[in-house]
């Protein structure tokens, strides 16, 4: 049996979660600080990794899906120009 899409993502943060908690013990074991830099560094990959994933969903399912079988079920009617305004705005916040 396969996990579905929506099944893969949660899994997906709840690994980020257990990391971020990692993060909190090393703290309070007072681990090696370049060590907790390095766990930092891993769960900003993996939040990165996430987002690129949301976002490939979304233009599929919202933006490119938009009108058809693919579409999200949350997704709004929008113009393409609202669209484009939507992706602009998401990107801008992710890449931040």
């Amino acid at each position: 049996m396969t996990d579905s899409p929506k099944d893969k993502l949660t899994t997906r943060v709840k690994k980020i979660a257990g990391q971020v908690a990692g993060i909190e013990r090393m703290l309070d074991e007072k681990r090696y600080c370049v060590d907790i830099l390095n766990q930092i560094a891993a769960v900003r990959s993996a939040l990165d990794s996430l987002g690129v994933e949301l976002l490939t969903r979304h233009l599929e399912n919202c933006v490119l899906g938009q009108g058809s079988d693919k579409q999200h079920d949350s997704a709004k009617p929008m113009s393409q120009q609202q669209l484009l305004d939507e992706v602009k705005t998401a990107l801008s916040r992710f890449l931040k």
